[in-house]
């Protein structure tokens, strides 16, 4: 053990403040001491310490307790109290503090130092009995449950049934005579559950609680907690040791939590609860119901406005909204903590923009305190957060918003039923390309198979709509119509709301909340437009989605997946007699049926986008995808050998069966598609490429500008683009003496496999652009199938840190970012101009935008409904750099 290393730092000491090792609230403490607030005094143990902890198997390191000893002898001498000293006894809080804010999630000690002796020290000076005993129990059953683990529920049945025998409303109508007598039956609970008295040493107590601090840190709520919001799990937390104040003194004390802004709507109003003649864990118990801040205007008219002026500077101070924990104590107000603020997206936008506006900070300052992740909140309905319904299931968050609608279980229903009015659900254990007008149909869907890009999760993410996929705890029965969670039940027609956002089903209807987007909304954007170096494109497959992109405020596209243009159901037959094709002459005459099909689509989008970019994927998927199921098939031709054995729908259901057979692969995500479908066959690419020419020439001739970048997907040598881009080439020449007509285009490829990447400086000599695929590169990166991985195994490896986000997610920086790394740099080697940029989900991820923002790719291509958020990222990440380059600027006096 290092003994010169710092476990432990006072609130004023000068070489204090610093987050990543006090905590937040350590650094606040400090902070706030050192501008002269009423803050009561103490010390912090670093995250440091923390760390020693469990290094040394969850035990105090002995330099770290010598330090607190010390630490301790300095509050001491400060506050000229001592603690264990039954004639003037110091009593302390010791709170947790991470470096991110985790409220409630970590454990609090109040009142800690109180003893038999030391209560009666307490009663004597405060002239107070009722209070000091009040203390004491409230000490007992709070260090209770967090060191001693006893189940705070024995001590609250035991006050609920003595208030309910004495008739009383309140705690605060207890004598102090009636808290003794809780004290002593506090003090057989402890016995009897925890074998052991309870610690009437109160270096012992600290210490205990120091530990149990530490050791919250790892509690199943904390682990949750930073798994949500990603919050690394090794950086341990801070214990804060602070001189109590007491709010439980009489009617001139009381506490509260007061927000510098309406954490909600973001109104500059002062804004929370209080509670008179009460300490800090009675706002929030719900034993007594709190009076709002406004309220202690006429209460304690010189507090409050104290309190207010407090609220203003800590405000101007921090530049950002705050949450303030304060406790008046006999008319004189302590602060207790502030932090920033939690809010609503909606708050944090208006909170942004108005503190421009009240010259507390600039528009780049403004930019870096709205959360990109928040931004999707107001693009969908989202579900009232005061509901009281009990979550029935949960499966992968595919695609957020929130929905309420009866339950049905086919495609073709859920479209009737739609066109009739009614809200409906999707339930399904995958779709298929069959499938797609039931999800545009229906107001979301829900699949106990597949993963987040499974085709479910993708076609609702373009169209807008909610989406949980990989719910396995549904036992779907389509033949009743039905489907089980356990004991329950849901029937054909029944209600249920889903939130797409969480992943969460519940059981009838919940109230919704309608997205608004403010005036504020699209000023933040704008501002971040007038910072951002990086352009953001959309995903975008169909000319209302292209619409909903520019919308957004998209800057092109940078993903339209042609074989999505061949899901809708008019088309399938078409395209099922192409695959199964056994002449080429067979074949030309669905690709003569397809052609006018796709220069359709193609004239639609390109005259929706007026010139802006568009970069069009060639036919990706496996063939096999567009072909009835095979096991369905098996069903079909043995039913009808058994009733009809010679008839001519038997013949025509085996020959489908065998043509199935043939094409299907062991592993079709690696098998015959991308590029490798164009070598074999490549005349459905060159059908593709007349189609994009045609549709140029078309929408040329209006006077529309057309931008189009012709991808070639799943590349992995050079060979493979170099003839695909000559037969392209080759089509666009002939189209062009065709019409006599110029074309301007580029032709590119998406980087999707680790072969591609690692030889990238080759294949840049035939691309004009470089598109990565993160989804497939990851994949095949990892070794992972996603939708196995996130139905089987993924999650684990996030719970038990494994893995600490999900790569699929966020992009796994470490292993595929080095080959987007790869790629890019031996892209530019060849080319320096060389075009590049995102396309997979992890294109509207802030942490994934930022890691693309470094390596200087030119755009991040994301679904229209996360483009808001994207803008906002890649605002942040041009910001962010700016300030790391000052900080390497050299320095001259």
């Amino acid at each position: 053990m290092d003994k010169n290393k710092n476990f432990v730092f006072m609130f004023d000491q000068p070489e204090s403040g610093k987050k990543e090792l006090l905590g937040g609230k350590g650094a606040n403490l400090a902070e706030m001491t050192r501008i002269g607030l009423p803050v009561p005094y103490g010390f912090t143990i670093t995250t440091t310490a923390c760390n020693s902890y469990y290094e040394a198997g969850q035990a105090i390191p002995s330099e770290a307790e010598v330090q607190v000893l010390e630490a301790l002898h300095t509050l001491e001498m400060k506050t000229g109290k001592q603690l264990g000293d039954p004639s003037n006894p110091l009593l302390v809080s010791v709170r947790s503090g991470a470096v991110h804010s985790m409220p409630g999630m970590m454990d609090t000690v109040l009142n800690l130092g109180m003893n038999d002796e030391t209560v009666e020290g307490v009663a004597k000076l405060t002239n107070n009995p009722r209070f000091a005993y009040d203390s004491y129990r409230r000490f007992i059953q709070m260090f209770s449950d967090v060191v001693l683990d006893v189940d705070n529920f024995y001590f609250e049945q035991l006050l609920e049934n003595t208030r309910t025998e004495k008739g009383y409303h309140s705690d605060t109508d207890f004598t102090a005579e009636e808290w003794k007598q809780v004290i002593e039956e506090f003090k057989k609970i402890v016995q009897r559950h925890a074998k052991r008295s309870f610690p009437e040493n109160p270096k012992e107590q600290l210490f205990l609680t120091i530990n149990a601090v530490f050791d919250s840190w790892n509690n199943q709520r904390a682990i949750l907690y930073r798994r949500l919001h990603n919050i690394p799990s090794h950086l341990g937390t801070a214990v804060n040791i602070q001189s109590m104040v007491f709010g439980n003194m009489g009617d001139d004390s009381g506490t509260g939590v007061a927000f510098t802004r309406n954490p909600s709507t973001g109104e500059a109003n002062l804004y929370g609860e209080y509670l008179i003649n009460a300490q800090g864990e009675d706002v929030v118990a719900g034993i007594r119901t709190p009076q709002p801040i406004a309220s202690l205007q006429q209460e304690m008219p010189d507090v409050y406005e104290q309190l207010s002026e407090t609220c203003q500077l800590l405000e101007n101070h921090y530049k950002d909204m705050q949450d303030i924990e304060f406790t008046v104590e006999r008319g004189k107000l302590f602060i207790l903590q502030t932090r920033t603020g939690k809010r609503t997206a909606q708050a944090a936008i208006r909170i942004a923009v108005e503190l421009v506006r009240e010259n507390i900070m600039d528009k780049r300052e403004a930019l870096t305190r709205v959360d990109p992740d928040q931004l999707n909140q107001l693009l969908h309905h989202h579900i009232d957060p005061n509901h009281k319904e009990t979550q029935l299931a949960n499966g992968l968050p595919a695609s957020p918003g929130a929905a309420t609608g009866q339950v049905v279980f086919d495609a073709n229903e859920a479209e009737e039923l739609s066109k009739s009015g009614k809200k409906v659900i999707l339930v399904r254990p995958e779709t298929t390309p069959d499938d797609i007008h039931g999800i545009v149909a229906a107001q979301a869907t829900v699949t106990s198979r597949g993963g987040m890009t499974s085709h479910a999760a993708v076609v609702a993410r373009g169209v807008g709509k909610a989406c949980i996929c990989g719910c396995e705890s549904l036992k779907i029965h389509l033949e009743s119509k039905q489907f089980h969670v356990g004991t329950t039940t849901v029937n054909h027609g029944d209600v249920i709301t889903i939130d797409g956002s969480t992943g969460e089903i519940f059981l009838g209807e919940i109230p919704m909340i309608e997205p608004q987007l403010s005036d504020e909304f699209q000023l933040l954007l704008n501002w971040a437009d007038e910072e951002t170096k990086m352009d953001v494109r959309a995903n975008a497959d169909n000319p209302e989605d292209a619409a909903k992109a520019l919308e957004f405020g998209a800057g092109g596209i940078g993903l339209c997946r042609t074989e999505h243009m061949f899901m809708d159901p008019s088309r399938i037959p078409t395209v099922q007699s192409m695959i199964l094709s056994e002449t080429n002459e067979e074949r030309k005459d669905a690709l003569d049926k397809l052609l006018p099909m796709q220069q359709q689509d193609f004239e639609g989008i390109f005259e929706t986008m007026q010139g802006y970019p568009i970069t069009v994927r060639l036919l990706d998927p496996p063939l096999h995808e567009f072909l009835p199921d095979k096991e369905e098939l098996l069903v079909d031709v043995t039913k009808l050998q058994i009733s009809n054995p010679r008839s001519k729908d038997l013949q025509e259901k085996q020959n489908l069966l065998r043509k199935v057979r043939v094409l299907e692969e062991s592993n079709p995500m690696l098998g015959h598609r991308g590029c490798r479908l164009g070598m074999i066959h490549p005349e459905i690419y060159e059908m593709q490429a007349k189609a994009i020419f045609y549709a140029m020439s078309s929408v040329m001739k209006k006077g529309i500008k057309v931008n189009p970048e012709i991808m070639i997907p799943l590349v992995s040598h050079v060979n493979e683009l170099k003839e695909m881009r000559q037969r392209v080439i080759h089509v666009g020449e002939q189209v062009q003496e065709e019409t006599g007509q110029e074309f301007n285009y580029l032709i590119g490829t998406m980087i999707e496999t680790p072969r591609a990447a690692l030889t990238a400086d080759q294949i840049a000599e035939e691309a004009d652009f470089f598109s990565f695929g993160t989804n497939d590169l990851t994949q095949t990166t990892f070794g992972f199938s996603r939708d196995d991985a996130e139905g089987k195994f993924l999650q684990h490896y996030v719970e038990q840190d494994v893995l600490q986000q999900n790569p699929f997610v966020s992009l796994d920086q470490e292993g595929v970012g080095k080959l987007v790394e790869s790629g890019v740099k031996l892209g530019r080697d060849t080319k320096p101009a060389l075009k590049t940029g995102i396309c997979g989900e992890h294109g509207g991820e802030k942490e994934s935008i930022q890691f693309c923002f470094d390596l200087g790719m030119d755009y991040v291509s994301c679904s229209p409904f996360r483009v808001p958020a994207a803008r906002l990222a890649t605002a942040q990440a041009t910001i962010r750099n700016e300030e790391i380059n000052k900080l390497k600027e050299p320095q001259y006096n």
